[in-house]
């Protein structure tokens, strides 16, 4: 089947919300890749999704808090970190469209662990912070139980608003693909549709690329770099895809 149209617009969540979380300060650095060298690494029944002839790889550090489960009010401490992932985009056979996330850097083990449980979601035990001064945000990730393993973005937001069918396709993704056990789930959330921003990235000393199996991708300028405030997003429960 066709991938189905990438919408600004979240379709209606599926079933309850199982949690909920709040993304701010969001820089989206994405790098054009053959199809090729993204299909292995997405899980079964799901095809790399493609814009203009290429996959794309994309680095997104950003600010996570306000974290709810299963109707909970906000955990505190543990629902709050800074995380830096490196993403890949898939459909399956349905024609959803949605992130693969190959890596996941945080700061809190007992989140890293939960994720790991609950969603297989491969989060790594990380150093990770941000430091925003003079209009210029820098985040970093340096991996405890792998050294030479992180990230150092340094990114300057744009105020130039930023739209068009690129754009969308690197943001507006309503569901994650997850490998668990001999299955893949696609997990569905929702939230109002990113108000998006130019963005300059400053500097780049990044080995997380690097250990997702995209050697040498972090030598060179991204193809696109974006800017986001964020928003607050629901997840509802997970839907067999293989």
């Amino acid at each position: 089947m066709d991938a189905q149209p990438i919408t600004r617009e979240a379709p209606p969540l599926p079933g309850r919300t199982v949690a909920s979380q709040r993304w701010s300060d969001l820089a989206f650095l994405h790098w054009r890749v053959p199809a090729s060298a993204v299909a292995p690494l997405l899980p079964r029944g799901v095809r790399p999704d493609e814009f203009d002839g290429s996959s794309w790889v994309g680095l997104i550090p950003f600010v996570l808090d306000r974290a709810t489960i299963a109707g909970s009010p906000p955990v505190p401490y543990f629902g709050e970190f800074v995380e830096i992932n490196v993403r890949l985009y898939g459909v399956d056979a349905s024609g959803r469209r949605g992130v693969v996330f190959v890596s996941l850097e945080a700061s809190r083990l007992a989140a890293v662990l939960a994720a790991r449980a609950a969603f297989s979601l491969p989060y790594e035990w990380s150093s990770t912070r941000v430091v925003q001064a003079g209009g210029e945000w820098r985040y970093t990730a340096r991996r405890h139980l792998a050294r030479g393993i992180g990230s150092d973005i340094r990114v300057t937001p744009g105020t130039t608003p930023v739209s068009g069918e690129l754009a969308d396709f690197l943001t507006a993704r309503w569901g994650l693909f997850t490998a668990r056990g001999r299955h893949t789930l696609f997990l569905p959330n929702e939230h109002p549709p990113w108000e998006v921003f130019d963005a300059r990235l400053e500097s780049l000393d990044d080995t997380l690329l690097a250990a997702a199996g995209f050697a040498g991708l972090a030598d060179r300028a991204p193809d696109s770099v974006l800017w986001s405030p964020g928003v607050t997003t629901r997840f509802g429960t997970g839907l067999r895809v293989e």
